[in-house]
Order: structure tokens, then sequence, then C-alpha cells
């Protein structure tokens, strides 16, 4: 049997090409034989990482059914089919397919967005199988396989290589290192040794950029690093979002509040005011409709709904709808650098010393292995950054390169850390060199002095190796660019890169997206800490926070540094630190888990492997979509499908709106609810008729209720929205400031409504005309409560009435509905109303403006633009 050929458990990186070759019984001219492959494949399985099934729309449609709120309309339904009228059961029934409609088809075509997004693996792989050279599906690898890899093809599995030629691979999605790593087949003793460090290994997944290979895989599917880090994500359960705690609360409450009252009221009316029993229990069903909130799961789907279109329109798409808000209440977003802060592209940003630019640019483009590919060029990352800035300095690449072909090569490799070609110039060898400084300076006897070129002695030399100490303490990447020429024609190795001129030094970066300064301020302004977890080196990561305005006051901690820390002290560190450097998933993890443990709400951003079970475990987890891996956007809420981190930004902004807008439209809903019990019940108990009839309600509950909340779902965003620190995340959604604005708000329209009502019975004892203005009064009064519950702060004439247009609309309907019943005695009939004098319209028009608009007078004294 094969010893360890289904785990990676064994340090695969400690054992030698030989013994790597023995192990996995294979051999590394033939390969595998197709039979043997066979066995592996049945005994490995194939090499894919395992996917979660999908469920049916059906299933997640019966699974919908189970929320509280949707279970109590379902049983509301049921009695009033019993006991009133079978058409409003309809009704109900037919509110409940919508809504779960809704629900489960939005959540489904977030799956498929998500879906679409997904860049797909390699499709094949170059394998040695019976002595033979052969392209194979990249499932049916399996270990003791021999491949090749290649130049811009990724890696199959993961693999300990045993022939290396000029060989770099980008693992940044996996280690979170921007630049390629050097490979080479030489053993390593350390069993300790990072993955990162692990130079004689390749993974799946990674890109190899440079340069080919052979190798022996030693791990396949889930048995990879990729495998171990999706299976770890999976294994970390999600923390409940703030909408699912609220929707607890809410259907504990709600559902008693209202039944106690819908059953209190016609109880009052038969056996205190001896009112007739039929009509007073058609009154507690109606009241029992009205009352219980059956509309909070579509107000509170509509809400999320629309936050999430209006997310896609900004290039964030919701993997999962209750997610969206919980953005709203993120106190710290932990994100990668590699592609999140950064571009993940090399650029040259710095040379040494600036005049010698030209001559260091025609360098960078003769010693050079990358290619123009249409408006760019393809190769490794350091060489197009090289071609990018001669031809932003305005080289053209593909000519000079035309007129003067290379005649000889050395390419790069991990002894020399240089590489040289020889063109002709000026009918001469002209020899250009680039490479590592340490490499290159020992080499050179000269150096440029503006334009004259002088002698390199020893002082000289210290003086460049200071400027490259400096240089990478900004987190660059340097290069020593020299040359010479040849009046010989003796091209052998040991000529051509002796006796050198250096012409100075090229740095490179990583460099940040140009936006991500001003973001990062933002949220600072929205009280958002940002901090900074990487893969990559302390320098690189201390540079790019120095560039986006990261708080770096505190140093970098490795994670080494991490591993030495208690749990205690972990929690000390992340209050303090803000950039973390040489992290691996195990230490994403934990410190997400240390600032949960703070009281903190996290959002993770991220786009590689490395990044997932952080993205899974935070209360918000941002995967990028175009660069990110599978593995990421799987566990993320959130994928951008701009990898652009001022989405970011506006995903919070939106999910503050979001709950504000919410609490806006619940606040209103259940100050209508409210105020209707009040206005029923204070009539009863002085022993005069309900003020509306079964009709009204019914039609106040079916037309006005879901209408008015579904225009709070477009209301704008307050002028201080993002100058407002996060909200607790520990903070009831009804907490004494929305209970004391829903009695606030209920107060002043059951005041109007009553007032007009009892004014009207006890001046005309005429139920008909009372009723009509209670009805009258209640449709004008809960328009305007809602076009003064639009803001909470801002006064509604700062914030422009005319900017939420659905309101307008709904407003507008309103009071076509008014004139029509008032004027169409068929419409009076069915409604039952009645006809009113000049002087009681003006009584209800006085009433609702005062008892609704009293609070814009406050909010006009407290508020500070």
């Amino acid at each position: 049997m094969i010893e360890h050929p289904l785990t990676n458990d064994f340090p695969w990186h400690t054992a030698s090409v030989d013994e790597t070759i023995a192990r996995l019984q294979t051999n590394q001219t033939n390969g595998l034989t197709d039979p043997e492959a066979g066995r592996r494949l049945t005994q490995a399985g194939p090499n894919t990482l395992a996917v979660e099934r999908p469920e049916s729309f059906w299933h997640e449609f019966f699974e919908e059914l189970h929320e509280p709120m949707v279970l109590m309309l379902l049983v509301t339904g049921v009695l009033y089919a019993i006991w009133g009228e079978v058409s409003e059961a309809i009704t109900i029934f037919v509110i409940i397919l919508t809504l779960n409609t809704v629900e489960v088809t939005n959540e489904q075509r977030s799956k498929r967005a998500i879906a679409s997004l997904r860049k797909l693996a390699e499709p094949t792989a170059s394998v040695r199988r019976g002595g033979h050279f052969t392209e194979l599906p990249v499932d049916q690898i399996v270990p003791g396989d021999v491949i090749l890899l290649q130049d811009g093809r990724r890696v199959p599995a993961d693999a300990h290589l045993v022939e290396v030629y000029s060989l770099s691979v980008d693992e940044s999605a996996l280690t979170g290192e921007s630049l390629p790593v050097e490979k080479s087949a030489a053993f390593i003793a350390n069993p300790e040794t990072p993955l990162a460090d692990r130079q004689n290994m390749v993974y799946s997944s990674t890109l190899v950029s440079r340069g080919k290979g052979w190798a022996v895989v030693v791990a396949t599917g889930m048995s990879t690093e990729i495998g171990r880090i999706a299976g770890m994500a999976r294994e970390v359960r999600e923390p409940r979002t703030p909408l699912q705690n609220m929707m607890e609360e809410l259907s504990k409450i709600l559902v008693w509040f209202a039944l106690g009252f819908s059953i209190l009221v016609p109880l009052v009316g038969i056996l205190l005011a001896h009112q007739p029993p039929k009509q007073m229990l058609l009154t507690g069903l109606s009241l029992a409709f009205a009352t219980i909130p059956e509309e909070m799961p579509i107000i509170i789907t509509m809400v999320l709904s629309l936050g999430a279109f209006r997310l896609s329109k900004k290039h964030a798409i919701a993997r999962r709808l209750n997610a969206v808000e919980s953005l709203g209440s993120v106190t710290v977003i932990a994100t990668d650098k590699t592609g999140t802060l950064t571009e993940n592209r090399m650029a040259v940003t710095r040379f040494e010393p600036a005049g010698a630019k030209e001559r260091l640019l025609e360098i960078g483009v003769f010693c050079n292995d990358a290619v123009p590919d249409g408006m760019d060029f393809r190769g490794d990352a350091v060489d197009t950054a090289l071609l990018r800035a001669a031809q932003t300095a305005g080289m053209d690449v593909s000519a000079s390169r035309k007129a003067r072909p290379i005649v000889a090569e050395f390419p790069f490799d991990n002894n020399r850390k240089c590489m040289s070609t020889v063109t002709r110039k000026d009918d001469h060898a002209w020899v250009a060199v680039k490479g590592a400084p340490e490499s290159i300076l020992p080499q050179c006897i000269l150096k440029l002095d503006g334009k004259k070129v002088v002698s390199f002695d020893t002082a000289a030399k210290q003086a460049v190796l200071d400027c490259v100490d400096g240089m990478a303490a900004d987190g660059l990447r340097v290069l020593a660019l020299a040359e010479r020429t040849l009046d010989a024609e003796n091209l052998d190795l040991e000529i051509v890169e002796s006796g050198l001129a250096f012409i100075g030094l090229v740095g490179l970066q990583d460099p940040p997206r140009p936006e991500v300064r001003q973001a990062i301020a933002t949220c600072r302004r929205a009280g958002v800490r940002a901090i900074m977890i990487t893969g990559d080196h302390p320098l690189t990561a201390r540079a790019i926070a120095r560039q986006v305005g990261l708080d770096g006051d505190f140093g970098v901690v490795t994670g080494p540094e991490l591993d030495q820390l208690s749990d205690r002290e972990l929690k000390e560190t992340v209050r303090r630190v803000s950039i973390f450097a040489r992290a691996t998933p195990e230490h994403k993890l934990r410190i997400v888990q240390a600032l949960q443990a703070l009281g903190e709400r996290v959002a993770v951003t991220g786009d590689g492997v490395n990044d997932a079970p952080a993205l899974a475990a935070a209360d918000i987890g941002v995967a990028m979509g175009e660069t990110g891996t599978d593995v990421a956007r799987e566990a993320g809420d959130l994928v951008l499908a701009d990898d652009n981190f001022t989405t970011i930004l506006h995903a919070v902004e939106e999910g503050r709106l979001i709950f504000e807008n919410l609490k806006k439209g619940v606040r209103y809903y259940l100050a209508c609810k409210v105020a209707l019990i009040m206005i029923n019940l204070l009539p009863t108990l002085l022993l005069v008729p309900v003020p509306f009839a079964p009709v009204q309600i019914i039609l106040m509950e079916l037309f006005m209720d879901l209408m008015a909340a579904a225009s709070f779902v477009v209301e704008g965003p307050e002028s201080d929205l993002l100058e407002r620190k996060p909200r607790d995340p520990k903070a009831k959604f009804m907490d004494g400031a929305m209970i004391g604005g829903i009695l606030t708000s209920a107060l002043g329209l059951f005041i109007a409504i009553t007032t007009v009502y009892l004014v009207t019975w006890y001046n005309t004892h005429d139920i008909a005309v009372s009723q009509t203005t209670a009805f009258f009064g209640w449709l004008i009064g809960h328009v305007l409560l809602a076009f003064n519950l639009r803001s909470e702060r801002q006064p509604v004439f700062q914030a422009g009435l005319s900017s939420n247009r659905m309101m307008l609309a709904w407003a507008g309907a309103v009071a076509v509905f008014l004139l029509l019943v008032s004027v169409i005695p068929g419409a009076r009939q069915l409604m039952k109303a009645a006809p009113l004098t000049g002087s009681q319209w003006s009584m209800i028009l006085i009433a609702t403006f005062i008892g609704t608009f009293w609070m814009e007078v406050k909010k006009r004294i407290t508020f500070k633009k």
C-alpha cells in the first residue's frame, strides 16, 4: 500500500525527491500506469473540492413557512376562514404565497449571480502516464501522478517538485504573498517551515507565473491545502444576524399584544357597552386581521430585497438576504491586503537615481521575458511591470525589441539570482543584467554617475546597499540593473555577468488602490475601525498601511508573534494593533474571534483561499468576486463583483440605510396598529359604538398599511447617516427609544382621530357620520404620520417632501380615494360612509395635522446640519 497518499498530514516538504518517489510508489520518468491510476482514483476520489448540494426551490419554500410570523399568519387565515369571510382568508393565504415566493426567488437569484462570477479552474492538466505525455481532466489527477507545470497554467494538485527550470508560482490566493515565489527542488530539513517558504512544493489552484517544472502529486481534492482550508471554513458556525434576533424578539411580543386587544375590545363592547354580539365579533375578527402584524415579514423582505438590489447596482451581491442589514452594525473591517487594498499587480514606483530612469528602463525592456499581449503584457509580474513602465515613459517596446533582437540569454535561477541578455548596440555586444542587489553589486566595477561612468568602490557600494535597505523598509521589492559592452564575441556566462557597470535600482510594489485611502478615512468618520491581516512581509504590510491611511502607531504583529500570545493577551493586542503580517488562516480566524469576544461586529474582506475561515466566522464576510477564489466566495455573505474596496463603504452605508428604513417602517407600522387598538378601545369603554365599521378596518389594513410601509423601503439616507457611530450590536431592536417613538406617534394619531369621532358623535349621535369622520381622519392622519416618520432627526421639510416619490404617489392615491368616496354614492355605501360638512372636514384636517406633525418642532430644534 502507498504510505500517506490520501492525506496531507505527512510533511512532504521535508522529503527528498527520491524519498517522495519511493513513498508514493511512482516513477519519475514514466509516471503511473493507467490501471494503477484507476485504482488510486477509486481510493482517493476525484480531485475536486466537496460541493454542498443546492436546495430545491420547493424545499426552501417550505422551510420559509416555519418562520414565526408566517406561522402566525397561517393560524389567522384558518380562523378567519372558519368564523369570517372566506374571501378574506383567501387574501391572507395569497399573502403567504407571495411572501415566500419573493423570499426564495431573491435568495436563489443571488446564488445564481454568485455562480456566474466563478472562474472555472484549469480544465486539464499535463501528466506523464505509462511513459507517455498526455492531457487529462483535472479531476482525474491522483497521488503519485507526475505533472508538468507550465507558465500561465494553474497547479492542479499539491505536489513535490522534482525538476525546475526558472519556475516561479503566484501563491497570493493561498498565502497572501504579493510576489511570485521562486521554486526549487532543494531539500528542506525543517518540518516547521511556513507554507509560504516551502520552495520545493506547489499547491492546488496556485498559478505558474514563469518557467516550467515537473512535480509528483502528493495530495488531491479535500486533502490539499485548499481543501483543508475549505473544510475548516465549512466547520465554522455562522453567527445569527441582528435581523434574525429581531424577528424572534418581535414574534414573542406582538402576537400576544395584538391577539389580546382584538379579544378585549369585543368583550368590553358586549359585556359593558351592550353592543350587538355579532357586530362586535366581526369587529374583533377585523381587529385581529388588522392588528396581528402579518405584513411584518413582507415589510422586512421588501426592505432587504430592495437593499440587495441597490447593492447589486453598486457591484455588491448579497448571498444571504438576511445578512444584508448586518453591515450597518459593523464596527471593525478586517481586510486582506493583496487584491483588496492593493491592485494585486506589480508596478514600478521608484528609480534610484531618478536621473537614470531612461537607462534603467532600457535594461528593463531587453532583460525581460514578458511579451506583448494586446494592449498589455503577459509574463512574470516583475517583467510585465518593467514593460508597462517603459511604455508609460514613451518607449515603443515591440519596435525596440524588433530593431535589436537578443543574441544570447541567461535565464534567472535561484543560485545566481539574476538574469542577463545580450543584444547588438552601436556595433557592439551590449549586456543587460537585472537581479537581486546582493548578487549584482559584487560583479560591478563601475557605476553611472550623472552622464559619465566612474569607478565603483566599496564605500559607494555600501551607500547603494543602504539605499536598498531604505527602499525595502518602504515595502518595495528592489532590483539592481547593470550593463556592459563586449568587444569580443565570447558570450560565456562568466564573462557576460562580470565587469559590469552599475546603472541603478528599481523599486516595485503592488500599488494600493487609489480610492482606498478616502474609503478608509470615511469609515473612520463613521466609527468603523479598519485593520489589515495579510500573509505578506511585515515591511510591505507597514508600507501599504501607511499609504492607505491605516493606523500603524502600534507597529506590526506577525503570525509567529501571535502564536506566543494567550487568548487574553491576544484580546489586548487586537484592541491596539491594526496591522498583522505573515498571518496564516488560523491566525486570521483567531483574530476575528478575539475581536468578537470584545463585543465587536467584524466584517472580513478578502479574495484568497486563506481568507475563507475568517470570512465564514465573521459577522459579515465580504469576498472578492473578480479575482477571488471560489472558496472565499462560498464563505462570504457579500461578494464584491468589482473587487473595489470603496464598494465596501457603499455596502456599509447601504446596510445602515436598510436598518434605519427597517426601523422607520416598523415604527410607523406598529404605531398605526397601537393607535388603531386605542381608537377602538376608548369609545368602547365610554359605552359608545366603535368608530370603524368592519369593512373600513379591512380596507385600511389591505390597502393602506402595506402601501405606506412599502414607501419607507425607498426612503433615502438622512444627511448624517455616515457621521453616526455604528449601532450597538447588543442593543435590542425594540429598545426604549423605539418603543417611546411608537407610543408617542400612536398617541398623537389616537388623540386626533378620537377627538373628531367623539365630538361628532356627541353632537350628532349619527353613527354613519361619526364613523365617516373617524375613517376619513384615519386615512389622512396616517398619511401625515408617514411623512413625519420619514426622518428620525432631520426635519421633513429639509429632507424634501418630493424626495420620496413612492410616498407622494401613495398620498395622492389616498386623496383620490377620499374624493371618490365623498362624491360617488355607490362608493359611500360600499364603505359605510356618509357626506360630511365643511366644518367637519376642517376639524379633520386641523386635528390630524396637529396630532402628527407636532414632532417636527422637536426635530427642527435638535437637528444640526
